[in-house]
């Protein structure tokens, strides 16, 4: 038979995060797979690194971060191709996926290319939404308010067409798309009503209004915001 496939959603980065299952199953793995910025150090592996087995064998996917989509692509195919190596002698690979492996995560990539061959289970993670309101300290939406999730990529004038029909905005992966965010925020008479949240949950977190929020932003950040309601009052 073949090994199974876990997705093993670790949390916004506080190993504290992680739940019970996830600390479980990755204790107990064998062979650990996960995604890494191409020569840098993985963020999955290091939130995971205090659970795993020693001597398990580690599978890296070396993921590019570029605008073009093709040498990702390649790198998820190369990386399952090995993982699916793995699971074809029967052992089961627990794939390491910072946040939620189905939220805007990684693993998606290598489940799309794996699931019709082998069995997958999901275990959810806390996302970067609910640790950032969390740091924010102020809630987010609240009985029938719709919230939006938006990625910071988003064209201007479609990012503000959608924060327009919202009640509560979250914009992620702000990174170096934070200029045009703020412009659209300006904008609309908004700015006073978004809090900015850089690195939700480690020890380099940072929350400020965002008229305060820095020129440049990491890609781990996101900008919150409640239409109608200050979170600064």
């Amino acid at each position: 038979m073949s090994g199974v496939l876990y997705g093993v959603g670790l949390g916004p980065g506080d190993p504290e995060l992680m739940t019970l299952k996830a600390a479980r199953l990755i204790g107990a793995a064998d062979v650990v797979a996960y995604p890494a910025l191409a020569g840098a150090d993985s963020f999955a592996r290091s939130i995971a690194a205090a659970h795993l087995k020693d001597g398990a064998l580690e599978l890296r996917l070396d993921v590019p971060m570029r605008v073009e989509r093709g040498p990702a692509q390649a790198a998820y195919d190369a990386g399952a191709a090995e993982i699916a190596g793995v699971l074809e002698t029967g052992q089961d690979v627990v794939f390491l996926c910072e946040g939620d492996p189905l939220f805007y995560g990684s693993f998606m990539y290598v489940q799309a290319r794996l699931v019709d061959r082998f069995q997958v289970e999901v275990v959810p993670g806390v996302n970067s939404i609910s640790a950032s309101v969390a740091a924010m300290g102020s809630t987010l939406v609240a009985r029938n308010e719709v919230l939006t999730v938006i990625p910071g990529p988003l064209d201007a004038e479609e990012m503000r067409a959608r924060i327009a029909a919202a009640d509560a905005v979250a914009i992620m992966k702000v990174g170096r798309h934070l200029g045009k965010i703020r412009a659209v925020l300006d904008g609309m008479g908004l700015a006073a009503n978004a809090t900015y949240v850089e690195r939700a949950t480690l020890a380099a977190e940072v929350v400020l209004p965002l008229a305060h929020a820095p020129d440049e932003a990491p890609y781990f950040s996101m900008i919150l915001v409640t239409k109608g309601r200050d979170p600064w009052i």
